[in-house]
């Protein structure tokens, strides 16, 4: 019978905020995979647990995630944990948890601190669907076609940021949804100097050109504006459709056309198009 994978959330700043149940599964798992075991045993000194860990992040997920399903098949539990917050979210934990998946491996989630959640709580942005893009890569080629595709986006974005790359992000940003769009910056969510900014991409450029963008950083941005459909009737949608077939195009195009830009159903359109 295998083991179990336990995906133990971490604090993001505040130790008080590692809960009782966090504390007990990494006192009965038999060993722990960690982002960075130095960082992580902190963490264990702090609670006083002593188990064993192995190392398990990006550069070495591929040979350690076969190491610990070995460990896990064979019976043993295992604790995984990134340096702060939730295993497996923008984090190579996810393939851990596939190789678990596809190999029958029980998982639970031991929930706790998510900074993008907790940010997006405190955004003052709509919450209600919203969308988490995480990291955005250096290659500005591809950054730039990322936030292009997000230009009609309508949910709520969020993005995770390092401090010395926020300025050109505010930029990048500021080309893809304009000055005028709302943003919420989150700094250093549940440490000393927690701060939530509430502003618009343009003022956010404008305030870090003059000051120096300290500690990690959650920006919550806000949805394109939803475009409300204009409202057209079946007969002038068959009016259309004809204007578009006078000027050569095909009953199937025109229908097509049509369809897209109102929202009409295109068998229905057809159907009318064909009886006029």
């Amino acid at each position: 019978m295998s083991g179990t994978l336990y995906l133990v959330a971490t604090p993001i700043g505040n130790l008080s905020d590692f809960s009782p149940r966090a504390v007990e599964t990494l006192q009965i798992a038999d060993f722990i995979a960690a982002e960075d075991t130095r960082v992580s045993m902190k963490l264990l000194n702090h609670f006083s647990i002593k188990k064993p860990m192995v190392s398990y992040h990006e550069h070495n997920h591929v040979t350690a995630g076969q190491a610990i399903l070995a460990r896990l098949l064979g019976g043993e539990t295992c604790a995984l944990v990134t340096d702060a917050g939730t295993p497996a979210i923008s984090d190579p934990g996810e393939d851990l948890v596939r190789l678990c998946a596809e190999n029958d491996v029980p998982v639970y989630a031991i929930p706790g601190c998510c900074a993008a959640i907790s940010a997006l709580a405190v955004s003052g942005l709509p919450t209600g669907r919203f969308t988490f893009e995480g990291f955005l890569t250096v290659n500005k080629k591809s950054r730039r076609e990322h936030l292009d595709s997000l230009r009609k986006e309508e949910r709520t974005m969020v993005f995770h940021e390092a401090p010395h790359k926020l300025r050109t992000t505010l930029d990048d940003l500021c080309a893809a949804f304009g000055p005028e769009r709302k943003i919420a910056l989150c700094r250093e969510m549940t440490k000393l100097h927690e701060e939530t900014m509430r502003t618009t991409i343009g003022q956010a450029v404008e305030y870090y050109r003059e000051n120096a963008p300290k500690g990690e950083y959650v920006l919550v941005v806000a949805g394109a504006e939803i475009e409300e459909a204009s409202f057209v009737t079946l007969e002038e949608g068959v009016e259309l459709v004809n204007r578009l077939r006078e000027g050569g195009a095909r009953m199937k195009d025109a229908v097509k056309e049509v369809a897209e830009h109102t929202g009409l159903s295109k068998n229905e359109l057809y159907t009318a198009a064909l009886e006029k």
